[in-house]
């Protein structure tokens, strides 16, 4: 739908978004460590051990021995971390990096790491329930991300934010419209897709994910609000 390039919303308590970083980092890390010199049947073999099997997740299917690397309840984390190509894991990092450092600001470095993996284990939990027989892998930090960008529309709902839209038509737009635009998208094609992860996209755990940290953010709005210095204005 669009890829961020830069929002208008400064920091006012952090120096600097060091978990962000340090998030952007690490899923870097993981996609080149799994794809430099190995090749793809190992690729397929990590997304099943690490990854999200929602069969497994609700107890309809048993993964294979072979490929069960972590207890099924840690896959909740590590799949977050896997990213399926580079379209997957850059578009992940461009929200990421945008948006997440102004909520890191407002949760602070520990809060914040809280509230990403939080928002991340009610996306897979989101898809699991939705889709609860599929053997398919959910790989990616899309659902977390999407709990930041929820976020962040309820705190800073006046930045600016510079956007590709339809990845080729650089537009600034209000963080209101383009991340309600976005989870509209994310509902519109859930209800057309006919299944919970039509197209490869698994569009339930965006929603969860997004869910997951409205209601979240909602909840601590006073106090984030308060560490913001009573209201997140826009330069």
């Amino acid at each position: 739908m669009f890829l961020p390039l830069h929002d208008s919303a400064p920091l006012r308590v952090i120096r600097f978004q060091a978990v962000t970083a340090a998030l952007v980092a690490i899923n870097v890390g993981v996609f080149l460590l799994l794809r430099l010199g190995v090749d793809e049947a190992a690729v397929q073999a990590a997304a099943f051990a690490l990854g999200v099997v929602p069969a497994v997740i609700t107890a309809r299917a048993v993964l294979d021995p072979a490929l069960q690397a972590v207890p099924d309840v840690v896959t909740l984390f590590t799949y977050m971390f896997l990213h399926a190509g580079w379209l997957h894991l850059l578009g992940n990092m461009a929200f990421l990096w945008v948006f997440a450092d102004n909520v890191e600001d407002g949760y602070g470095h520990l809060g914040f790491i809280v509230f990403y993996l939080a928002c991340g284990v009610a996306a897979a939990l989101a898809h699991a329930f939705m889709n609860p027989d599929s053997p398919l892998p959910l790989i990616g930090a899309s659902g977390a991300v999407a709990g930041v960008l929820a976020s962040y529309m309820l705190l800073f709902p006046r930045s600016r934010v510079w956007v590709l839209l339809f990845m080729r038509i650089p537009v600034r737009l209000s963080a209101l419209w383009a991340l309600a635009g976005w989870i509209g998208f994310q509902v519109l094609s859930a209800l057309l897709g006919g299944t919970p992860m039509a197209g490869g996209v698994a569009w339930w755990a965006h929603i969860g994910g997004f869910a997951a940290g409205l209601l979240i953010t909602f909840m601590m709005r006073r106090p984030l609000m308060r560490r913001l210095g009573g209201q997140a204005r826009a330069r």
